[in-house]
């Protein structure tokens, strides 16, 4: 999928090689009403509210962003509607993220 903007789609699945003890990911699902949202732009947004980083979703709402130590904020837009969510990565590990939109 091209969407001309250079995100990359989504898949649930971290790729080959990532040790969770050394890497922070911030990793989660788009919804609506409960349903996953695929396609949504999902945006990570630093502690001062900076724009850091976009992917898009898969088709079963899945998203994932590799991070340093702090407090993000995802948020994600779709054309369902728009939504966020806080998360806190103190050090490594999987940092589950659920955002709603609509």
């Amino acid at each position: 999928m091209s969407d001309g903007c250079g995100a990359p789609e989504q898949t649930a699945a971290l790729p080959a090689g990532i040790d969770l003890a050394k890497e922070i990911v911030l990793g989660g699902k788009v919804t609506v009403d409960g349903a996953p949202v695929g396609g949504a732009f999902v945006r990570l947004l630093d502690a001062s509210g900076e724009f850091t980083a976009e992917v898009v979703s898969s088709q079963d709402g899945d998203f994932r962003f590799f991070a340093a130590p702090g407090r993000w904020t995802v948020r994600a837009l779709h054309r369902s509607g728009n939504g966020e969510a806080s998360v806190t990565a103190d050090g490594p590990g999987l940092h589950p993220v659920a955002v709603a939109v609509g």
